[in-house]
């Protein structure tokens, strides 16, 4: 039996868990960085909020959440956490606002690392 996990060459990629979150009223498109190691988004389409959402994301790709309000406007903000440590926020406003929340994502320190 083929495991297609295991292909020759090509170890597989670390990642970190991101957690994003959109907080509002209404709805909105939220497009966020998710597994693809290719760096591609993710769009989910008029998405009843409030939202949360927690993903692997490949390190040194950098973990993003963009929200577009629709026609209507209205308020949301979104907010990202990496491991679990609170990053960014970022509010959007009005009839088709947007905010983007975005952070670096690089390995861990090692445990007893100065820094």
């Amino acid at each position: 039996m083929l495991d297609t996990a295991d292909k020759p060459g090509k170890p597989p990629v670390p990642t970190a868990a991101v957690t994003y979150e959109v907080t509002g009223k209404g709805t909105a498109d939220i497009a966020y960085q998710g597994r693809s190691e290719g760096g591609t988004a993710t769009v989910d389409r008029a998405v009843a909020l409030p939202w949360k959402k927690t993903v692997q994301v490949p390190l040194g790709r950098p973990p993003l959440v963009s929200i577009t309000l629709g026609e209507k406007g209205g308020q949301a903000s979104c907010s990202l956490a990496v491991r679990g440590e609170h990053v960014q926020t970022a509010s959007a406003y009005g009839r088709f606002g947007r905010a983007t929340c975005q952070a670096e994502l690089a390995s861990p320190k090692p445990s007893g690392a100065a820094g």
